[in-house]
C-alpha cells in the first residue's frame, strides 16, 4: 500500500472501527490521503486528512420500516453519523506499525456538530460519496468538514468535533 492509496474492504472497516449492523455507516473506504509523518500518530500536523467513504442506500435497510412509511428518506443524523465514521479513518495510515495495540484502545467520541446542512433528500438507490477533511487538531478533539454527494450533488454537509482517544477503552468506556 503507497502513502495516499489506503482502500479498505468492509472485513477491513470492522477491524478498525467496534460499529456494527444497523450501526456501521460506511461499507467501503475508497482513499485516505495523510499529510506529514506517518510514523507520528500524535494529532500534530494532520491537518488536511482527507477521507473518501462510500455507503449504499438499499430499501431493506431497518431504518426504512419507521422513516417514513410510503416516503422513504435516510435520517439525516445518520449521514452526519457516516461523515464521523468516515472521519475517523483519518488517523488510520500513522497507526500501521502497531494497529492491532492502537485498536485495542482507540475510542472515538462525537462531541460536536455546527452548519449541518441537508440539501436534498437521500432515498433507497443512492450511493454515497462521504468526504471528510481535518481542518484542526488540539491533542484528542479533532475538527472535521464533511459532506456527502449523490451523483456528483452534495446532499449533505456539516462542520463536526471528536475526541480521538488512545485511552478510552481502558478507562471502561466502550
Amino acid at each position: 500500500m503507497s502513502e495516499g492509496s489506503y482502500e479498505l474492504s468492509i472485513d477491513q472497516i470492522r477491524e478498525f472501527l467496534p460499529h456494527r449492523y444497523p450501526f456501521l455507516m460506511i461499507d467501503r473506504i475508497l482513499s485516505i490521503s495523510p499529510v506529514g509523518d506517518l510514523s507520528n500518530s500524535s494529532s500534530a500536523d494532520k491537518v488536511g486528512v482527507e477521507v473518501i467513504a462510500r455507503k449504499c442506500i438499499s430499501a431493506s435497510d431497518m431504518v426504512f420500516e419507521g422513516h417514513f412509511p410510503g416516503y422513504s428518506i435516510y435520517p439525516g443524523v445518520l449521514l452526519i453519523e457516516a461523515m464521523a465514521q468516515t472521519s475517523s479513518f483519518s488517523i488510520y495510515p500513522y497507526v500501521q506499525d502497531q494497529f492491532t495495540e492502537f485498536v485495542e484502545n482507540f475510542l472515538c467520541i462525537f462531541v460536536g456538530i455546527d452548519q449541518a446542512r441537508f440539501r436534498k433528500p437521500v432515498v433507497p438507490g443512492d450511493l454515497l460519496e462521504i468526504r471528510t477533511e481535518v481542518l484542526k487538531t488540539r491533542g484528542e478533539l479533532w475538527v472535521f468538514r464533511g459532506e456527502i454527494k449523490v451523483e456528483g450533488q452534495r446532499v449533505a454537509d456539516a462542520e463536526f468535533r471528536a475526541n480521538l482517544s488512545l485511552s478510552g477503552k481502558s478507562k471502561g468506556l466502550k
